[in-house]
């Protein structure tokens, strides 16, 4: 969510007449994030989310803008994109794709507590069921054939230890996915997911949660996967990436208690909290080492990934029906 392509207010005032929003008032960046441009907007009707996509194309956009409006017709507390005067949800602004979408009441909890974690991992539990019978389907586009793809691109940038750490966390990923397990979570366990499911993608007015946010890495994975990844920032120490074994509670009965867990997913829970560390691991490295030019961008620190891994395949971490 950085800005790549800027939109001035006079370009946005004569774009946005398509939709029945009214005059456009105010435009504003917003800093967070790295892969698209997006712009908090202000109109004669109120304040939505613009955003300019930069990566994504407009084949594959369909995917994450129906699935936002499937989720939010279902009642999951999602942003729902804003359809034009022609009905159509996808747009064209400054040669990207473009959308909007309604803005989120609250803020971010940045420091949550077992409550937070709980009321988080409910709703990913009841997004994984009301996106069962989403008609469109959509790879999870940073999942294992990306890691292959880059991995290699990212390794001569590396010290000799973390290069070491990357080809055995990668052997090993593959071996799992190669096997009877994974094959057991893909056929019975999985559907459309976030797969960026961190605190600043989740809002809250005080302990109310008031929805999920930002989209734009879902595709068809395990659902396992979702909740790893969204573990393993919610319900760490910041500052060591241990888990935080009360908030791991609260978040996994949660979500257990809409959506129980299978015998498969038991079985390779720590797996997905290593491969949910890989994939973020992985791509904080390529934008630290191959960063594009943006305004506003801020590329994450990839040690902190790095360390989370190291974490998650000494340590174990257990699921338990």
């Amino acid at each position: 969510m950085a800005v790549f392509t800027t939109v001035s207010l006079e370009q946005l005032s004569g774009w946005i007449a398509q939709f029945s929003l009214g005059r456009a008032r105010a435009i504003k960046g917003i800093s967070s994030g790295i892969e698209n441009s997006n712009f908090f907007i202000a109109t004669d009707s109120g304040e939505y989310v613009l955003t300019l996509f930069e990566n994504l194309t407009a084949e594959q956009l369909p995917f994450y803008l129906h699935l936002m409006r499937h989720l939010a017709q279902r009642g999951v507390l999602v942003p729902e994109p804003i359809a034009n005067r022609a009905g159509d949800i996808l747009h064209e602004l400054n040669g990207k794709p473009a959308s909007i979408v309604t803005k989120l009441e609250g803020s971010h909890q940045l420091a949550p507590a077992e409550r937070h974690c709980a009321a988080v991992g409910a709703m990913l539990a009841r997004m994984h069921l009301a996106a069962r019978d989403f008609g469109i389907r959509q790879p999870n586009l940073r999942g294992l054939p990306w890691w292959r793809e880059n991995a290699p691109v990212v390794m001569p940038h590396l010290p000799l230890p973390a290069q070491q750490l990357l080809r055995d966390e990668m052997i090993f990923q593959e071996a799992f996915a190669a096997g009877a397990a994974c094959a057991e979570l893909t056929q019975h366990y999985s559907g459309p997911i976030h797969a960026d499911l961190f605190r600043n993608n989740v809002m809250f007015d005080g302990d109310r949660l008031t929805g999920f946010f930002d989209f734009y890495f879902a595709g068809c994975d395990t659902w396992l996967f979702d909740l790893a990844v969204t573990v393993n920032d919610w319900c760490i120490a910041l500052d060591s990436g241990e888990l935080d074994a009360p908030r791991v509670a609260a978040m996994l009965d949660a979500y257990r208690a809409v959506r129980p867990f299978g015998p498969a997913e038991i079985a390779s829970w720590q797996t997905m909290l290593r491969a949910a560390a890989l994939r973020f691991w992985l791509s904080r490295l390529y934008d630290f080492y191959l960063p594009r030019d943006a305004e506003l961008l801020t590329p994450h620190n990839p040690a902190h990934f790095e360390r989370i891994l190291r974490l998650r395949i000494a340590v174990p971490a257990p699921l338990t029906e």
